[in-house]
């Protein structure tokens, strides 16, 4: 399972600490970072089961960063959507 973050971490030595804090807290949990996307995505993917998106933000917030979990979709995706369902009514 994945489940990504949208972050404020920029540099990559920082990126790769967390990194490194994930998976060692983390064992079943492999995670990266896309630092050139403008929301600087945070990247965690589990073997059996979801991450603990609470226990990353803590944990991204404890280097003094934030992170926030990305929807599935995006909103204009949702927004396309729901206008076809409603013009198809």
């Amino acid at each position: 399972m994945v489940e990504v973050f949208k972050t404020n971490v920029r540099g990559r030595n920082i990126a790769n600490r967390i990194i490194e804090r994930i998976h060692k807290e983390f064992s079943h949990c492999r995670a990266n970072f896309d630092l050139t996307d403008i929301d600087r995505i945070l990247r965690i993917k589990c073997d059996n089961s979801m991450p603990d998106s609470n226990a990353i933000i803590e944990l991204v917030s404890s280097e003094g960063f934030e992170a926030q979990v990305l929807p599935d979709e995006p909103a204009s995706w949702q927004n396309t959507r729901l206008l076809r369902l409603q013009i198809a009514s």
